[in-house]
């Protein structure tokens, strides 16, 4: 009798364990499709564009999505942080603006005797980082949610943006930026180059250090990580001030190619990189996605951004698509069972 009970209890441990087994690998096949499935998605794409829209993989097309790839991936290399552990910065156009106004002012111009030269950048780059900074501390102590807090964040940037150059932006007149904006190396335009070394950095940052793996971490379970004793607190600081670095690369960027500073600078780029990031595997929720998948994110959209301007799709249409295509990423990506979709 005793035989039979322990029988029927073995069966049962390993009928458990089995179930166990297969809801395992049944993850781990949903994983797989989930990372594959934005690479299939560009793949589908580019072979749709060369067989339907002509002229895409001209030399000259080619050089002008290598262009167009530079902004949207330098934001989406400090954006992905922030959204990976289940936060939102939209403060990112303001300080594009911002960066880029200041920077016009600071490097040869017709506004002023200024010529700070490379120190310009450096300056750009500090006021950018403390900016985030400033907004993870805001967003950490005050207990003010992300998207709250880096919406006022970048209203009080543009603000800033407007009143360095008094309603009349100005003009560069810098050689080195006139260089920075038409230069190439091998054909690839100099901005590229060091949007890709900005890339570079972030997925150093994002997979060997002991920042990046906080980051995954907290975004996973939070809560866990708090009872572990990592600071939290100071790592959302940091990632909220290489969010905002990021995003004054990015304003700089676009000084360059505009040749002159305006608070505008950054209109149209924050939702842009949040659909590049979802299309990408990136969960709004927190705790999926990573530097490559933003790559290919970027990639998609750029492509489609690409296309539609080449067959000659209205801009307003444009703007609707890239709204479609958002709401569908989102839907498709987050978790019923999460309690925030954004911290």
């Amino acid at each position: 009798m005793d035989t039979l009970k322990t029988n029927k209890q073995n069966n049962s441990n390993l009928s458990i364990a089995e179930e166990f087994a297969e809801k395992i690998k049944s993850q781990q096949k949903k994983d797989k499709l989930s990372k594959a499935a934005p690479l299939i998605v560009l793949a589908t794409i580019i072979v749709l564009a060369s067989i339907f829209v002509k002229g895409f993989f001209s030399l000259t097309n080619v050089v002008n999505l290598l262009n167009q790839i530079s902004i949207p991936l330098v934001l989406a290399t400090g954006l992905t942080f922030v959204i990976l552990i289940g936060c939102i910065d939209l403060s990112l156009e303001g300080v594009m603006g911002l960066a880029g106004s200041v920077v016009s002012l600071l490097v040869l111009n017709n506004k002023n005797g200024n010529n700070f030269g490379i120190l310009a950048f450096i300056i750009i780059l500090l006021l950018g980082a403390s900016i985030g900074a400033l907004t993870g501390f805001l967003h950490v102590k005050m207990r003010i949610p992300s998207f709250i807090v880096t919406f006022g964040m970048g209203s009080v940037a543009t603000g800033f943006a407007i009143m360095s150059y008094m309603g009349k932006p100005a003009t560069i007149t810098d050689p080195m930026f006139a260089k920075l904006s038409s230069g190439s190396l091998l054909g690839i335009p100099y901005l590229t180059w060091i949007a890709f070394v900005v890339f570079a950095i972030g997925v150093f940052l994002q997979k060997y250090t002991a920042f990046g793996a906080s980051v995954y971490a907290i975004g996973d379970n939070e809560s866990i990580v708090r009872a572990n004793g990592i600071n939290i607190d100071k790592v959302k600081i940091k990632i909220f001030a290489w969010c905002a670095l990021c995003a004054s690369v990015a304003g700089i960027f676009g000084a360059i190619r505009l040749q002159r500073g305006e608070f505008s600078i950054g209109v149209n780029n924050l939702f842009t990189t949040i659909t590049a990031l979802v299309v990408g595997g990136a969960a709004l929720s927190g705790g999926k996605g990573g530097m490559f998948q933003s790559l290919v994110g970027v990639l998609s959209i750029t492509v489609i951004q690409n296309c539609m301007i080449l067959i000659g799709v209205n801009p307003f249409i444009q703007e609707a698509v890239k709204g479609v295509i958002i709401i569908i990423a989102v839907s498709l990506s987050i978790s019923r069972d999460s309690k925030f979709i954004v911290k």
